[in-house]
């Protein structure tokens, strides 16, 4: 398992006219923990889109649990439970101090840019997760 947690402040843009952080805000705020990730294990994203790749989403799920507010410092928590294949599957959990928000996953899938077509992952992007899964 590979997890990173990383820090963001809601911005008033991000709220709706009830105060709250408009639901598909989250989405973004995944993006910016998988970003984080990727980065945090040595492997960011651009260098995916460098070999030609991409991980466009096809599946997302968010459960909402209490609101986060403007002003609020969120802590966004990225966790890579399971081994990639074509596809790559990202859990979250969004904290407000020690309080959940929200948890949730996205799958992506390795596609080929080129191509637009599935492929397996880098070669040297698996030898990464399995260094950091064997830890």
């Amino acid at each position: 398992m590979i997890t990173y947690e990383t820090t963001l402040r809601i911005l008033y843009a991000h709220t709706d006219v009830m105060g709250v952080v408009n639901n598909v805000r989250y989405l973004e705020f995944f993006e910016a923990g998988r970003n984080e990730l990727m980065r945090s294990m040595g492997y960011p994203y651009p260098q995916l889109e460098a070999k030609n790749v991409a991980l466009p989403l096809v599946d997302a799920h968010i459960n909402f649990k209490t609101p986060a507010r403007y002003d609020d410092m969120i802590r966004i928590v990225a966790t890579l439970k399971e081994m990639p294949t074509v596809r790559i599957k990202i859990d979250y959990e969004i904290f407000v101090g020690e309080r959940i928000v929200v948890t949730g996953y996205t799958t992506h899938s390795f596609l080929d840019l080129k191509k637009f077509r599935p492929v397996r992952p880098p070669e040297d992007f698996m030898d990464v997760v399995r260094k950091l899964m064997n830890n």
